[in-house]
């Protein structure tokens, strides 16, 4: 679920002050805490303590690229430019590129250090245009707002969620498309996966903090639906916890569903034939995006958009991190999907935004390399896809970079068509 995050990442965060006072332990309140010690010590300019701040934020997010800034920063007030030095090749080696180094003065002594030219040219290299896929196909509604993807075999149809029109809609390769249902409770639709073996699709509906298009009275409300496939029946509908947003979700192959609630942090299970959503986790998640199932169905990888990726097992409800290994970018993730030893991931959180499948070792424990396969190309703006066959089909511009805090466009701006783009990942 993008956008609640990436596109108002300090409101969503100061509207969550209340939700994490009633857990003081969970990874969400640290983050708060945290982001609070660093504002305060920069509007004080006590940078030692902004240092200290700042390096219990890299251990929290697990070195997340932002996370490197904020200690870099620090160092370069404190006066120790090698140590920031350290922290940008770091943040340079994993992807990135910022405009914040040249245009804060918090960094304008560093500007000067000859090792920063490197820098400078490895963040340019960056932002290069890389594209290996092509368009697999427009659709004719650019008002939709499309969130996520999915795909039926049988039919050879797509279903792709809107938020803006709060509908699923089912499309073939030529763009064709028909409305399948529409959100029975008048909310933004996000996630929607297909259940090929029962005949079901699942989605949620979110009525999102902040957004006029659903009726305030509602915000902080979801649910998670069930279809049936053959005559679009609403089959059940499960209200998530008070003040969640469920907008990601995997299912298991034993046909129970897993959705992630990226406001509150909380990772839930459904059982196939159950009535209530069961919890997961023990508040090690910030907020948690689209989930993808380990193969050996005991554990699930799930992006955390702040901290990165983690595995979970589902019966210890243990996590453990993947490491970044120093040199690749985790965060943030909003669609994740396991296919044949990769993480093929879509990080609309990151600088630049891209789509990259990153490889596992043989025990899936550890990535050791990762393949770009988009970057910075003038439509990329994508939040989710799906693997079919050899191949990956996400949504590349799915208009959020034209929506505003409250879910309206932005004043002057025209959406374009929806595009999906689609990737030969067979081989990497």
């Amino acid at each position: 679920m993008r956008r609640t995050v990436s596109l108002a990442l300090v409101v969503f965060l100061l509207m969550l002050a209340a939700s994490t006072a009633k857990q003081p332990e969970s990874a969400l309140a640290k983050f708060q805490s945290l982001r609070t010690e660093l504002h305060q010590s920069h509007t004080n300019r006590d940078w030692h303590s902004n240092l200290a701040s700042a390096k219990k934020l890299k251990e929290l997010l697990n070195d997340a690229p932002s996370s490197l800034l904020e200690v870099a920063r620090a160092s370069v007030q404190i006066g120790d430019l090698d140590a920031a030095i350290v922290e940008l090749e770091q943040f340079a080696r994993m992807g990135q590129s910022t405009d914040l180094i040249e245009t804060s003065g918090d960094f304008a002594a560093l500007l000067k250090d000859p090792r920063f030219t490197k820098i400078q040219n490895d963040m340019k290299t960056n932002r290069d245009s890389v594209s290996l896929g092509s368009t697999a196909f427009l659709l004719s509604d650019s008002g939709l707002l499309s969130e996520d993807v999915d795909y039926d075999p049988r039919t050879k149809r797509f279903f792709i969620t809107s938020i803006r029109e709060k509908k699923i809609i089912s499309t073939d390769t030529s763009g064709a498309s028909t409305d399948f249902a529409k959100a029975p409770d008048g909310w933004p639709i996000l996630a929607v996966k297909v259940d090929v073996p029962r005949g079901f699709l699942w989605a949620t509906e979110v009525a999102i903090k902040g957004f006029s298009l659903a009726p305030e009275a509602d915000w902080g409300r979801s649910a998670v639906l069930c279809y049936d496939l053959k005559n679009d029946k609403l089959l059940r509908r499960i209200e998530g916890p008070r003040g969640s947003a469920l907008g990601d979700m995997v299912l298991a192959a034993n046909g129970e569903v897993i959705v992630s609630d990226g406001e509150s942090g909380g990772v839930y299970r459904l059982p196939a034939k159950g009535t209530a959503l069961e919890r997961l986790d023990t508040g090690e998640f910030i907020s948690p995006q689209t989930p993808a199932m380990h193969p050996d169905g005991k554990h699930i990888f799930v992006p955390d958009y702040l901290r990165g990726i983690a595995v979970l097992d589902i019966a210890s409800k243990q996590v453990r991190w993947l490491s970044t290994e120093g040199k690749f970018a985790l965060n943030g993730i909003d669609g994740l999907y396991f296919d044949r030893g990769r993480l093929i991931a879509v990080q609309n959180g990151t600088s630049p935004e891209r789509v990259v499948a990153f490889t596992l070792d043989a025990s899936f424990a550890r990535i050791v390399s990762e393949t770009i396969i988009e970057r910075s190309t003038r439509t990329l703006d994508p939040t989710h896809g799906v693997v079919i066959d050899d191949d990956f089909y996400y949504i590349a511009n799915s208009g959020w970079d034209i929506t505003d805090d409250h879910g309206n466009m932005k004043p002057g701006t025209k959406p374009s068509a929806p595009r999906i783009m689609r990737a030969h990942v067979r081989g990497f």
